[in-house]
């Protein structure tokens, strides 16, 4: 038994839940991959799978051989990748991670430049306004804005930085009148992105002075697109990251509010998986967005 192969088929059996579909991948045939199976649960002298006339699934063995196999096989390719990199492509999926408006606004622009220029990567973008497992979910690299993982095996690298910033249409502060103070806010309709830290509650600072105001959702959301497109149709004020909607502000059909009060800033950070070689598909994708930040200097225009 190549007991290498037999391991890269259960893994694969174990994540698209089919015999069939794990040799197709692998370009066996179905009887080989089987014999290949029955070989290695005869090695190891335990169950690994399951199957019924209608489903497959992982016995507790086999889960557990699982969460062990993957990481040893992600860890060989690493290594063959780190030995390789200097006399082949870069290949393979890179598996990315952020919130719709990240993926929106700043990734999708970057890739056809990006694949372009690496054909042989194929990009896995996965929006997602929840931090996924970054391990469990084979995620190899997510943009995040929390200043920390709770897990040591991540590790974390700053991209920027961005304001958040109030802003309503011209045709709301028409109507409803424009705040001057953040005790102004009460009175307003506000739009609000209920995935950030006690979004009802906004800290504000402008030099000495701090303000902290308890404002009424008119509108909450999950995803900050969703609040932009309230804002612009004339619903009330929302607060976003100044990169969500620095180009709505920029063609003036959204007006800044409270411009000279500061909230809390965002930190913008790449998140992956600590290892003693950085996959060249990560560092690339890296390198592609810092360059994409500074050509832009986004920060500056973030922050200002």
């Amino acid at each position: 038994m190549d007991r290498f192969a037999a391991v890269e088929l259960f893994v694969q059996i174990a994540e698209v839940g089919s015999l069939t579909k794990a040799a197709e991948s692998l370009e066996l045939s179905v009887s080989a991959a089987s014999r290949y199976l029955f070989a290695l649960e005869e090695h190891l002298g335990a169950r690994l799978v399951q199957r019924t006339t209608r489903k497959l699934y992982l016995t507790d063995a086999g889960m557990e051989f699982y969460r062990k196999a993957k990481g040893i096989l992600a860890d060989l390719r690493e290594a063959e990748a780190a030995v390789t990199e200097a006399t082949i492509k870069p290949a393979g999926v890179l598996r990315v991670t952020a919130s719709l408006s990240f993926c929106l606004l700043q990734i999708e622009p970057l890739l056809p430049a990006f694949t372009a220029r690496y054909p042989d990567i194929t990009v896995d973008m996965i929006a997602a306004n929840r931090y996924y497992d970054i391990i469990d979910n084979n995620v190899d690299l997510a943009i995040r804005t929390r200043q920390f993982e709770a897990d040591s095996n991540i590790t974390i690298r700053r991209l920027g930085a961005t304001r958040r910033v109030l802003a309503a249409s011209p045709q709301y502060l028409e109507r409803h009148g424009v705040p001057q103070s953040p005790d102004d806010l009460a009175a307003h309709k506000m739009l609000i992105y209920s995935h950030a830290i006690d979004p009802n509650t906004l800290s504000f600072r402008r030099r000495d002075e701090t303000s902290v105001v308890y404002v009424r959702s008119l509108l909450d959301a999950n995803d900050g697109q969703i609040v932009v497109r309230a804002a612009l149709d004339g619903m009330g004020i929302l607060v976003q990251p100044k990169y969500i909607v620095y180009d709505e502000i920029a063609r003036g059909a959204l007006v800044p509010i409270l411009d000279d009060w500061d909230l809390p800033r965002l930190t913008i950070n790449f998140a992956f998986q600590t290892r003693a070689h950085l996959p060249a598909k990560v560092r690339l994708f890296m390198e592609a967005m810092v360059e994409r930040f500074e050509a832009h200097d986004y920060e500056r225009l973030w922050t200002s």
